[in-house]
């Protein structure tokens, strides 16, 4: 009779450390989603959200990753920093987490930097823009990001202005993180180009009045407004400058205003104003096999939609091109642990993707896939749909 207790027993525990560590390699590899997905940058987070669905379905199609389908998880941060921390933490306590990918916010972002490392996981960022994200001196470095990288954008926006025969423009900055990320580089770009800034306004997160602001810009005589904002603060921006008949100064923009509906918010058709805006990514622009698949998969999935019209673009692409990187790199390195996907992420090679072909997407020393080259501008149609251009 003791025989057979001990034998039971024996067995018991053998299926208590067998079972679940059988289950961690068939359970789906969660790839969590931290984004605004209800407040000011619902189209970014939407967007995100949907190219990261896209890249999921094909790969899961395919066999998933080491023979591990993926499952998203998606939280809502509403651009708050605080929130962003909390669910990052959350995501932390989850079996099978692969990775996170982040939202629009800089600030958010920035705030979950130190949980990030301290907590070993690997973040996809596919739209903030700040360049501390990436230049955050942790070593190892957790942060990959295919986006906008502030020191870059500077760069193309202030070429812009200046091929556009403008020599004297006004900043105007969201204070935050972001803005002052986007001062620092945009001061350093225009002294390399011999361009002025003729004043710089702060403008702060629910601000409803910008009157004195655009008084000042009139009366400094700017030629142009370089804009880096998020939807609402932008509406503000603008909003006012029509009030102060203003509407016929070029308006220079990051692409914050993208990232939610900017048009419909604003008081006066979005016709009235000459605004350009940052971008990395339009249908229209990269017409690879890969940005084709995307758009066919995308109407698939949610309808057929005039490609001009799908908010919040860029985020589109980047999400799915940062999923099928983070796979690609599984493949290669065999392995689903954190460092070992983390070296891997930074010595892939040729690996096609909808926004470009990366040769080496990331290295040790640079986690930044996108730069200057493969940034261009686009303006508002009158539908109010970002178009490359020269475009309708």
């Amino acid at each position: 009779m003791r025989v057979k207790l001990l034998i039971s027993v024996v067995i018991s525990a053998l299926l208590f450390f067998i079972t679940p560590r059988a289950n961690s390699t068939t359970e789906p590899l969660i790839i969590g989603i931290d984004a605004d997905l209800s407040a000011v940058a619902i189209e970014g987070g939407v967007a995100i959200s949907r190219g990261v669905e896209l890249a999921v379905d094909e790969i899961n199609a395919a066999g998933g990753i080491l023979g591990r389908k993926l499952k998203v998880i998606s939280k809502d941060h509403r651009g708050n920093p605080a929130r962003g921390v909390f669910n990052i933490n959350q995501f932390s306590e989850m079996p099978h987490l692969l990775a996170v990918v982040g939202g629009v916010h800089t600030p958010v972002v920035l705030a979950e930097i130190e949980v990030i490392h301290e907590k070993n996981i690997l973040m996809l960022v596919p739209w903030a823009a700040g360049t501390p994200i990436v230049d955050n001196d942790k070593t190892p470095n957790n942060v990959f990001r295919v986006s906008v990288r502030d020191a870059e954008a500077a760069r193309v926006l202030i070429d812009y202005v200046k091929n556009i025969g403008l020599s004297n423009v006004a900043l105007v900055l969201e204070r935050t993180g972001w803005g002052r990320s986007n001062l620092a580089s945009l001061t350093k770009a225009a002294s390399e180009k011999g361009i002025a800034f003729t004043s710089t306004h702060w403008i702060n997160w629910q601000q409803k009045d910008f009157s004195e602001d655009i008084s000042a810009i009139r009366n400094n005589k700017a030629e142009g407004i370089i804009l880096v904002t998020n939807v609402p603060e932008g509406v503000v921006a603008l909003d006012e400058i029509a009030k102060q008949e203003l509407t016929k100064l070029p308006i220079i923009s990051h692409w914050g205003i993208a990232s939610g509906q900017f048009a419909s918010a604003l008081a006066n058709p979005i016709g009235m104003y000459d605004i350009s805006v940052l971008q990395t990514f339009h249908f229209s622009h990269q017409k690879n096999s890969q940005s084709k698949q995307l758009l066919e998969a995308y109407h698939n999935k949610y309808g057929l939609v005039d490609s001009q019209a799908i908010g919040g673009v860029t985020g589109l692409a980047h999400a799915y091109d940062l999923i099928h990187l983070i796979a690609a790199a599984a493949d290669k390195a065999g392995s689903i642990e954190i460092d070992k996907l983390r070296s891997a992420l930074e010595s892939l090679q040729d690996v096609s993707g909808a926004v470009k072909h990366y040769d080496a997407p990331f290295t040790k020393e640079r986690h930044d896939a996108l730069w200057s080259k493969d940034y261009f501008m686009t303006k508002y149609n009158d539908k109010g749909h970002l178009v490359t251009i020269g475009q309708k």
